[in-house]
């Protein structure tokens, strides 16, 4: 094995990537080194490639970015006895502390001391990547490996989708990014009456129509509110699932929504937003849930259902593919609006 790897990291407090050579990390006894074989970009690392208020908030350069790939066990910590080198794995990015209260009740994804790789600590987007044993997840071994790489983000497309009850019930999604579409695409799996899709790019809005979105609507062209309510006998949505963090999209979804109906809110603003608290929630009586990674374990296990069954197809969100070395002109085309999920291959081979 080389002693040095290619890696990309925000080097620094401006907007912007870098690629560079790096040390090969060594697993600690609980830990695993994975060769990574395939990597996705996720809406996180736009924000961190941007710099915007959130990402100056949170990121601590310099770091290596990336959260969501697929790879191969090299090398085990002196007292990992669960996966064998060689196996082929993805993770769970949300590394937890097992001790606190909310771990100890059973809501990891909501542990108090959570280290987020490519955010808190070195991602993977790099040649190889060292992660806990207990965040490995074995994949099939006939899984293509993009597909392999969008498990993690699929995962948050069905926490938001089965935070609440959306079998035979209307829904509205607001934000027709990748985890927006994969989120159509579950919500159809579970039998949803209507789907209604928004977003401002008429090429995302084809991929939410092929998805499974019965309506899918551009904002800027339609009255998203007037549309929905002609279309559910002037009652709203019972459900709202936000996946854009753009506060005209919230505003426009809680008020798409039906008194007593739910929402669950996965999108990040870049900036803190205004909301209408009283008209939005109160006086409509809605129940909100925030939706924070995924339910470690549960949701894994729901993706592997879906995906296993046939349920949810994730092929067609899969529009571009690069080399590790192209990643700026691949992150150039997802911040365009012009894509699906876009993955990056350290092997050209592997394109």
């Amino acid at each position: 094995m080389a002693e040095k790897m290619r890696a990309i990291i925000k080097a620094g407090r401006t907007p912007g990537l870098e690629m560079v050579l790096r040390d090969i990390p060594r697993p600690g006894p609980r830990e695993v080194l994975i060769e990574v074989k395939a990597m996705s970009i996720c809406g996180t690392d736009l924000h961190i490639y941007a710099w915007d208020p959130w990402a100056r908030e949170r990121i601590r350069p310099p770091i290596i970015v990336g959260h969501e790939f697929c790879g191969t066990v090299v090398e085990r910590g002196a007292d990992v006895t669960e996966v064998e080198v060689g196996a082929y794995v993805s993770a769970e990015s949300h590394i937890t502390c097992g001790q606190c209260r909310q771990c100890r009740t059973g809501r990891r994804h909501l542990c108090q001391n959570t280290q987020i790789i490519g955010v808190d600590r070195d991602g993977c987007f790099a040649e190889y990547v060292v992660l806990p044993v207990e965040n490995i997840w074995i994949n099939p071994p006939d899984m293509p490996p993009e597909l392999a790489s969008l498990q993690e983000n699929f995962g948050n497309a069905v926490h938001t989708a089965f935070a609440t009850d959306v079998s035979a019930r209307n829904v509205l999604i607001t934000g027709c990014g990748p985890v927006g579409l994969m989120t159509i695409a579950v919500v159809r799996a579970a039998g949803a009456r209507i789907i209604f899709a928004t977003d401002i790019s008429s090429y995302r809005l084809e991929l939410a129509r092929r998805m499974g979105a019965d309506y899918a609507l551009n904002v800027a062209e339609v009255d998203v509110v007037d549309f929905v309510r002609s279309h559910t006998d002037g009652e709203g949505v019972d459900v709202l699932l936000e996946m854009s963090g753009a506060a005209a999209a919230i505003d426009q979804g809680f008020r798409a929504l039906a008194d007593g109906g739910e929402a669950a809110i996965l999108g990040l603003p870049s900036a803190p937003v205004p909301f209408d608290l009283a008209n939005h929630v109160v006086f409509k009586g809605a129940i909100v849930y925030g939706i924070v990674g995924r339910r470690i374990w549960d949701t894994w296990y729901r993706i592997r259902g879906l995906l296993s069954s046939g349920a949810v197809d994730l092929a067609p969100i899969i529009t571009h593919r690069f080399p590790m070395d192209q990643f700026e002109e691949a992150i150039r085309v997802m911040r365009s609006g012009q894509s699906g999920k876009i993955v990056l291959f350290p092997d050209t081979s592997d394109l």
